[in-house]
C-alpha cells in the first residue's frame, strides 16, 4: 500500500469520526428526548405495577376465595355465576383482566364448564389460562382434551393431550395424558400409534399408575 493510500484512508476515518461527532452535536437534543421518554415509560410501569396492578391482584385474590370454594364442593353454577355478593369467576375475569388472578380463574372456570357439559365454553376458558405453573397449565390443557373427546373432535384432543403430556413432563401427569391419547388414537383407528402411546408409557413411565396394566392396551391394540 502507499504512502499516498494510507494518508488517503487516514483522512476518511478522520473525516467519519467527525461525522459521527457531527450527528451527535447535531442531534443532541433529539437524543436526550428520547432518553428522557424511555425513563419516563420505565418509571410510569413500575407505578403501574406497584400502584394500580398490585392492589388489584389483593382485591381480586380476596374476592375470588368464596368462587374457589364452591368450586371445591363441585357447586359449579355458583363457582361460575358467585353468590352472597361474592363474585363467581366469570365476574373475577371481567372486572380483574391483566391479573394473574384472573388468568388462573380462567383454569377454574374451564374446569367448571367442563363438568357441567359445557364443551365450548370450557374450552374457550381453558385455552385461555396462561399460567407459568407447568401442572395447572399441563391440567388446563389436558381438559380442554378432554372436552373435544366429548364433542367427537378426535384431532384436537389428539393436538391437546400431546401438549398436555408434554408440558407436565413428570411421570404423574404425563403417563396420564399419554393413556388418553392412546385412547383417541383407537378411536381413529390408528392402532399402530396407539400401540407406540401405550409402549412408552411402559418404557418411560414404567413406575405409574397407568403402566401397571399397559400389557393389555398394548396388545389389544397390536392385535387390531
Amino acid at each position: 500500500m502507499s504512502e499516498i493510500e494510507v494518508n488517503t484512508k487516514t483522512t476518511a476515518d478522520k473525516t467519519n469520526v467527525v461525522r459521527g461527532g457531527s450527528f451527535v452535536q447535531e442531534n443532541q437534543k433529539s437524543l436526550l428526548f428520547i432518553a428522557a421518554a424511555i425513563v419516563v415509560m420505565i418509571v410510569i410501569y413500575i407505578a403501574y405495577l406497584k400502584l394500580y396492578l398490585a392492589p388489584r391482584e389483593v382485591t381480586a385474590a380476596n374476592q375470588m376465595h368464596v368462587a374457589q370454594d364452591f368450586w371445591a364442593k363441585k357447586d359449579w353454577d355458583k363457582a361460575i355465576k358467585g353468590d352472597a355478593g361474592y363474585p363467581g369467576f366469570e365476574k373475577i375475569i371481567a372486572d380483574y383482566s391483566n391479573t394473574k388472578v384472573a388468568n388462573l380463574a380462567y383454569f377454574y372456570l374451564g374446569t367448571a364448564y367442563l363438568n357441567k357439559g359445557e364443551y365450548r365454553k370450557a374450552i374457550e376458558n381453558l385455552t385461555n389460562y396462561r399460567g407459568d405453573d407447568n401442572m395447572v397449565a399441563a391440567e388446563a390443557l389436558g381438559s380442554a382434551g378432554d372436552a373435544y373427546v366429548e364433542l367427537k373432535d378426535y384431532d384436537k384432543a389428539e393436538t391437546y393431550f400431546k401438549k398436555a403430556a408434554d408440558k407436565a413432563s413428570n411421570k404423574f401427569l404425563s403417563p396420564f395424558y399419554l393413556k388418553k391419547l392412546g385412547l383417541v388414537y383407537e378411536a381413529k383407528n390408528n392402532y399402530k400409534d396407539a400401540a407406540d402411546t401405550y409402549k412408552k408409557i411402559k418404557s418411560d413411565y414404567f413406575d405409574s399408575a397407568e403402566a401397571q396394566n399397559i400389557d393389555e392396551y398394548i396388545a389389544r391394540a397390536e392385535a387390531k
